[in-house]
């Protein structure tokens, strides 16, 4: 039997067992283990319970003899003392052992630890950086992504990530979009709970599961002009509208965990928020797990100018709510004084403690604290056949068709004269994306490597241009590493363009151009791919791009010339092989993006749900006074959820159940999709409302609903949504989540431009 047939067969049982499992969420709070927390507590001294709020980077080979140098040494000497209570960066059987060996067998009370790590899109086998995999709309497969990063993190000792990240972001100069679910809040929600069930299961006391953690609270993607840390201001209604909702449905899906952020929201530190963290969090939401700060955000108050000293920082947070200190120190230096001097009740440790001894419990490891220490595991569970299958069939569904004229695609399997040009062409790194975690460095399957795997042969192929300096990826600097002179490659490329029938371009981000710390003030195509592109476009207009980015690109030159254009993302190990599976038609594309395209960085920040404001559109007379720019269109290049297919989707017939209803009653609106195409599809239908007349100014449209449905060619379907009162409400000026009454429209589409609209008007109960 055929094994490729075997293995997919092994992965999509896999998946059937990923979504059979995951239906129900964790539940943080369990009688018997409250006891067993409680009686711990009791026994604990000050430092043990300041101790359990500490953690450290695992900075030395811990699996070694104890460091020589003071500063790993005291840390050595704390594991052992009870004075950590996580590591963070520890990583493998033999090293997550031999750590947990020093807290376990040397402490008075040998408290386990809880070892976390960055498992952002993968361990070691990597899907979609988390920006693309949004662009799948496919809940059931973004599932099936944290469960398979689960299972190899856990089997590598593992059993705590620091994802998801569901920061809303409207600012691609970010260079952490990459790594969210984009603009959208109603989206964002759905895909953080599913990404918080993947991880945890239904059990997180099993040995494949981890703990969860939902960063960053809150308004981290709001950084001002799209700066990395930068300071986020903002009104309560659009934290409480916009942002918190991805946070609030990880709240639901029982998340373990929350990190706070880096940035100052209402003119306070995150970090220090009492706001956030006691009023939002643990008191209206009721939250039962614990927090933990980013890496130095408590230290990094004093840069704030909100604390004056390192001891003074640790106050703050540890009276905001912030349970754990990763890496700052505060905690484990100036706690046990604070409380003694009367500055910190020992009851806020007391709480802290108590959320993070839960969760210990939760993952079983007062049980077994070595259950995740399994080496025969970890050697045939991680990067198998089975799941780099499951992280093909997630890429595909990544992939964003934008352009296709005159039907360039798919290729035909017997096209002859096929060329791959470009600087991402045959890079097996970059589709690994940023925040790999163990993803290993040249091991992705490349764009030209999946052409030639379905043709059966040698792909032409030339570079043209580099993007960044080949020496200094990591520490990727636009200004110093771009060779902006270097044309030395644009005559290959050029005459292998002249000979080719079909030229295949792959172009955009070298991958680390985007992820923490990596904004951008300019989001075109870096370096010379812009020349190299029109250099090429010159000589042969029979061309389709491939782009592969970690945030959208500026690029209307292209939208505008280019016949056929691909959104591939970042996507991971099995890149080349799914960009073929499109480009060849083995898998009609059905993404959509989860972010507008802008056409100028000045555009920047982009987002469909914008308000109306005053003056929305031009004047009879002309006027210039209007809200637009003089040199650029309001609109984006590719809007919020717009994808192609090789498929033709119409849309007709859109009704609602009644053009006027009360609050309490549920609006039945149903659409007529057909494919007029000739190849069998899956549209995302899209529904949006707009509450046209509210207390508060609504925005112009809002994604409330969204269905996936198959069509064979000339099949028509009709797609039914439900709205109810909890649809049209929002946060108001009474800090309360409630409907009113007025006329709202509703849209249905397949994107969040091009779509058919009809009103209803909700009256008083």
């Amino acid at each position: 039997m055929n094994m490729k047939f075997i293995y997919k067969c092994l992965a999509y049982f896999l998946v059937l067992l990923t979504n059979c499992y995951v239906m129900a969420q964790t539940e943080l709070i369990d009688p018997t283990i409250e006891k067993k927390v409680d009686a711990l507590l009791e026994k604990m001294t000050l430092e043990e319970k300041i101790g359990q709020m500490n953690q450290y980077n695992g900075s030395w080979d811990v699996t070694g003899p104890m460091p020589e140098d003071d500063y790993n040494k005291e840390r050595y000497t704390q594991l052992k003392n009870g004075q950590v209570g996580s590591m963070l960066n520890v990583t493998s059987v033999k090293s997550v052992k031999e750590a947990q060996k020093l807290a376990v067998d040397n402490s008075r009370l040998g408290i386990p630890l809880v070892f976390g790590y960055d498992v952002i899109h993968g361990y070691k086998t990597m899907f979609p950086i988390p920006l693309g995999e949004s662009a799948s709309w496919d809940l059931s497969a973004i599932e099936s992504s944290a469960r398979v990063s689960a299972i190899e993190a856990a089997a590598a000792g593992v059993n705590w990530t620091f994802a998801p990240m569901v920061d809303i972001s409207r600012d691609a100069r970010w260079g952490r979009v990459m790594e969210g679910a984009g603009e959208d809040p109603y989206l964002a929600s759905l895909i953080a709970a599913a990404r918080v069930k993947g991880f945890q299961g239904t059990d997180l006391s099993a040995d494949n599961t981890i703990a969860a953690c939902a960063k960053h609270f809150a308004a981290y993607g709001f950084a001002e002009s799209g700066k990395d840390y930068n300071t986020a201001d903002l009104s309560e209604l659009t934290l409480q509208n916009t942002i918190l909702p991805p946070f609030k449905a990880c709240v639901d899906a029982g998340v373990a965990t929350f990190m706070n952020a880096f940035n100052e929201i209402h003119h306070i530190p995150a970090t220090a928020s009492i706001h956030l963290q006691r009023n939002i969090l643990k008191g209206k939401w009721d939250y039962k797990g614990f927090v933990v700060s980013d890496w130095g955000s408590i230290g990094e108050m004093m840069a704030h100018g909100y604390a004056k000293d390192l001891k003074h920082a640790g106050k703050l947070a540890a009276i905001a709510g912030s349970d754990m200190d990763m890496e700052s120190r505060a905690y484990v230096y100036h706690l046990k004084e604070l409380v003694e001097n009367g500055d910190v009740k020992e009851a806020v440790i007391d709480d802290a403690v108590r959320r993070i001894l839960r969760v210990k419990y939760l993952l079983g490891l007062f049980d077994d604290p070595y259950k995740y220490c399994d080496e025969t595991r970890e050697k045939e569970t991680i990067y198998t056949k089975e799941h780099l299958a499951i992280a093909r069939d997630v890429a595909k569904k990544s992939i964003v068709l934008l352009k296709n004229e005159n039907n360039l695609l798919p290729l035909k399997k017997d096209q002859k004269g096929i060329a791959v040009i470009g600087p991402l062409g045959n890079d097996k790194d970059t589709p690994i994306g940023n925040w790999r975690a163990h993803g290993e460095t040249n091991s992705a399957v490349s764009l030209l490597e999946g052409l030639q795997n379905v043709l059966g042969k040698d792909v032409p192929f030339a570079k043209g241009c580099k993007i960044g300096s080949d020496d200094n990826k990591r520490a990727f600097l636009y200004e110093l590493a771009i060779e902006k002179e270097d044309k030395s490659g644009f005559e290959e490329a050029i005459e292998l363009a002249k000979k080719s029938e079909i030229v295949v371009i792959a172009l955009g981000e070298e991958c680390w151009q985007s992820g923490e710390g990596r904004s951008q003030a300019d989001i075109e195509l870096a370096g010379l791919q812009q020349a190299l592109l029109e250099a090429v476009y010159e000589v042969n207009q029979n061309m389709v791009l491939v782009l592969m980015n970690g945030r959208p690109l500026a690029i209307p030159w292209a939208a505008e010339n280019v016949p056929a254009i691909v959104e591939a993302w970042h996507l991971g190990s099995e890149a080349g092989n799914a960009i073929a599976d499109v480009l060849f038609g083995d898998y009609n594309p059905t993404g959509k993006l989860p972010v507008s395209f802008p056409r100028s960085v000045g555009q920047m920040p982009l987002y469909y749900n914008y308000k109306n404001t005053g003056r929305p559109t031009k004047s009879p007379d002309n006027m210039v006074f209007w809200s637009h720019y003089t040199d650029e269109s309001n609109a984006p290049l590719f809007p919020f959820g717009f994808g192609l297919s090789y498929a033709n989707f119409k849309y007709s017939d859109l009704n609602v159940s009644s053009e006027k209803v009360s609050l309490s009653d549920r609006i039945e609106v149903s659409v007529t999709v057909k494919n007029s195409g000739s190849v069998e599809g899956v549209e995302t239908v899209q529904l949006y409302i707009r509450d046209l007349v509210g207390s508060i100014t609504r925005p112009v449209k809002q994604l409330k609903a969204f269905k996936k449905v198959m069509l064979k060619p000339g099949e028509s379907k009709k797609v039914k949504f439900t709205l109810t009162e909890k649809d049209l409400a929002f946060y108001n000026l009474n800090n309360e989540w409630a409907a009113e009454p007025g006329q709202f429209k509703v849209f249905v589409g397949g994107n969040s431009r091009d779509v058919l609209e009809t009103e209803f008007e909700v009256i008083e109960d």
